[in-house]
């Protein structure tokens, strides 16, 4: 169970993704029902760390306190490959005793030279991910996905998708409900596929007759219905091929493959909050028959339904 969280900072760090750690694992959000994390960010020695804003930093520990660490986290960082060899080592200490290791952007250039991303499946921001694969050939970089879990190591692509990288670990860890929970704190959405892509064609405005938010509001409301690419067309006044363009380019993935994840989403929230059966939660969530939510919530969650609702029920 995730308890204790130390976040490396050095020269170079960028403090935009350095601030998504400290938010995603370090505010105590006790009075809303999640767990507080031991949270710490640690540097080599007590001098002030230059970010790449051009203002300088001071961790409050140093790499002494990575070893009480079980999720050791490495924001944006040079690129360059010369990590302070101290931080190098606490990450390959951290890695040897079982530790879980989570990078956000190019902080998997500091994974790599570490060597924790040989014969590993990674990710980094899209502008990078030939680079890290030309600088760690023994890595298995998937371009353009929002995060990578490989099992003990996690990375997370640019900026934002660290995000949802640190949202995925909070979900594995304490379940949907913690996961949504710090979500709607940072007002961001509380699930994101990591195989969806990172970058969407066309930003999804606020105020359009054009955007298929109000859709996918009325698909979330209505789950349990049956949702084809020609019917939601129709309801969206598209031809299907547009329609599935559009989609595409507004969420980054494709129709079948969102509304599997949001129904899979709704079955992790009923598991959690309801002792109905799962046959019951299949139906009202629109996978229609326990066997079809067994198959996609095991393929996403890596989990049956069951074992889900045993760890994480209220």
């Amino acid at each position: 169970m995730l308890t204790n969280v130390a976040v490396l900072a050095f020269e170079g760090v960028a403090p935009f993704e350095l601030g998504v750690l400290c938010e995603a694992f370090g505010l105590d959000r006790s009075k809303d029902g999640v767990p507080r994390l031991d949270f710490a960010v640690c540097a080599v020695d007590e001098r002030p760390i230059m970010t790449t804003m051009g203002f300088s930093i001071q961790a409050s520990e140093g790499l002494d306190r990575v070893a009480a660490a079980d999720l050791v986290a490495v924001p944006a960082t040079p690129r360059n490959g010369m990590a302070p060899a101290p931080v190098v080592r606490a990450l390959q200490d951290a890695y040897a005793r079982g530790a879980r290791i989570l990078s956000v952007c190019s902080g998997a250039f500091t994974l790599g030279a570490a060597g924790l991303l040989d014969g590993r499946e990674c990710t980094t921001h899209w502008m990078y991910t030939e680079e890290l694969q030309s600088r760690f050939p023994l890595a298995r970089v998937v371009p353009e996905v929002l995060y990578v879990d490989s099992g003990q190591v996690v990375t997370g692509a640019g900026t934002a998708a660290g995000i949802d990288a640190c949202l995925h670990i909070w979900r594995q860890e304490y379940g949907a409900a913690v996961a949504s929970t710090i979500a709607r704190r940072a007002v961001v959405p509380p699930h994101r596929d990591g195989g969806q892509a990172q970058f969407i064609a066309r930003a999804v405005p606020d105020c359009d007759a054009e955007t298929l938010r109000p859709l996918l509001t009325w698909v979330l409301e209505n789950l349990g219905d049956e949702h084809t690419v020609d019917a939601l067309a129709r309801r969206a006044h598209m031809s299907p091929r547009t329609f599935a363009r559009r989609f595409r380019d507004e969420t980054g993935t494709t129709p079948h493959s969102w509304i599997t994840r949001q129904r899979v989403a709704a079955a992790e929230e009923l598991l959690e909050r309801t002792e109905q059966p799962v046959e019951w939660i299949a139906s009202e969530v629109g996978f229609g028959n326990a066997a079809t939510l067994r198959h996609h919530f095991t393929r996403v969650r890596s989990v049956s339904p069951q074992q889900y609702r045993r760890q994480f029920a209220c």
